[in-house]
């Protein structure tokens, strides 16, 4: 078959529908940005939807969060059930800031009742970039495909230079160590280099990842107790 001889196939082609998804696309990343402007530097807990509250990696999370919450720092989730829900709950109970980026889906997942501010976002890529946006470093909890979708996202940004090297934690390592051997795997061949484990830590310790998260976020990037900004009335800001 020659190049003269090929049928190319009818897609969308609709440039008025693609005008208003771009408009979509856009009201939503301003949604994101008034919710979100006043939370400060966050850390994102990713992990499943799926764990109940008697679960232990729920359990753990709440703990994690906590302390993690103790150093200053917002705890950002993608605010539903679960691992989202336990590290907003551990935050909110230690007395930290808590917040959530929840994904509008089918069967109407709702946020978790331990949130302080929260947006209602209708595109995963939206949400990702918010998750993504305010944080100085990314907790990996156990989860499923969105938890790897994040991870992996954060993971190519920060190898690609497009973000800063904000540390990253793997937590669980049983859980993980498929996963972890694959990593090996790439390395094995040459398709990621042998330095890209450096950019996140693996462990099962809680004060292991919050003193990793300390040193490599809130020291290196000499953050500091936070001077309130006020917000501004005419653009209908609110804390």
């Amino acid at each position: 078959m020659t190049t003269s001889e090929i049928k190319f196939l009818a897609g969308p082609q609709s440039r008025w529908k693609d005008f208003k998804t771009a408009l979509s696309v856009f009201a939503s990343f301003i949604k994101g940005f008034r919710a979100f402007h006043f939370t400060g530097p966050c850390v994102t807990i990713f992990g499943s939807a799926r764990f109940k509250n008697e679960h232990p990696y729920y359990k753990k999370t709440e703990e994690l969060a906590g302390k993690i919450a103790q150093l200053g720092f917002t705890i950002m989730t993608g605010g539903g059930p679960g691992i989202m829900e336990a590290a907003n709950k551990g935050a909110k109970e230690a007395g930290g800031r808590s917040v959530g980026c929840n994904i509008v889906l089918p069967h109407e997942q709702h946020h978790n009742p331990y949130l302080d501010k929260w947006v209602n976002i209708k595109y995963f890529f939206v949400r990702k970039t918010l998750l993504l946006k305010y944080s100085y470093a990314f907790v990996v909890m156990p989860g499923g495909f969105g938890t790897l979708d994040e991870y992996f996202e954060a993971l190519t940004l920060i190898q690609t230079k497009m973000i800063l090297q904000f540390p990253i934690v793997i937590f669980d390592t049983f859980f993980h160590k498929n996963l972890l051997a694959h990593i090996e795997v790439l390395k094995q061949n040459g398709t990621i280099s042998a330095t890209d484990s450096d950019y996140y830590l693996v462990t099962d310790s809680v004060d292991e990842a919050v003193e990793y998260i300390r040193e490599n976020s809130l020291i290196k990037f000499k953050l500091q107790p936070e001077k309130l900004s006020k917000p501004f009335r005419w653009l209908l800001e609110k804390m």
